[in-house]
């Protein structure tokens, strides 16, 4: 089994707003480990036709972020459809990728702005839910997706991760 410093966990952090945005850097990665070196057609690949792509899953992942951070804190116009979840043949992995490092980047910029404690405006899309609230659910949907690509990926080349 590897140990905690071969999987790169988050450190203790007497700063929860860092020791938070750890936990959500590590799932991230995960989640991008499993798409590295997989031409556009391999990342649209889904077992038998279920469950989403692990292209639709870091798409989906970049559209979570923007919404309940931009939506819910910043006052940005958002909405959520099933296309996120099966984006069309327009969208390549470099673009995906692309994309979710640089929504990582204005999330971590944006809750290092805010109080953990500070709720939304209950018009926006966290409807008035707090700062942690909300990074702990991204944690949450980050951590079930990172398991969903993880499966698929075996499924398709038998590449297994940590």
């Amino acid at each position: 089994m590897a140990s905690d410093e071969e999987l790169d966990l988050p450190k203790t952090n007497a700063d929860e707003r860092e020791l938070l945005l750890g936990w959500l850097r590590y799932l991230r990665g995960a989640v991008q480990g499993k798409i590295e070196g997989l031409s556009d057609e391999q990342a649209r690949w889904t077992p038998d036709g279920h469950l989403v792509s692990l292209l639709g899953i870091v798409n989906h992942l970049t559209c979570l972020e923007w919404r309940w951070i931009d939506g819910g804190f910043l006052g940005a116009k958002v909405s959520r459809t099933e296309a996120e979840f099966q984006p069309g043949s327009e969208l390549t992995v470099r673009e995906a990728v692309a994309a979710y490092r640089s929504r990582a980047t204005e999330t971590e910029r944006t809750v290092r702005s805010i109080g953990l404690a500070e709720p939304s405006p209950p018009e926006g899309w966290a409807e008035g839910r707090d700062l942690r609230w909300v990074l702990l659910h991204l944690i949450n949907e980050t951590g079930r997706h990172a398991g969903h690509a993880d499966a698929t990926r075996e499924l398709l080349d038998g590449a297994l991760g940590e």
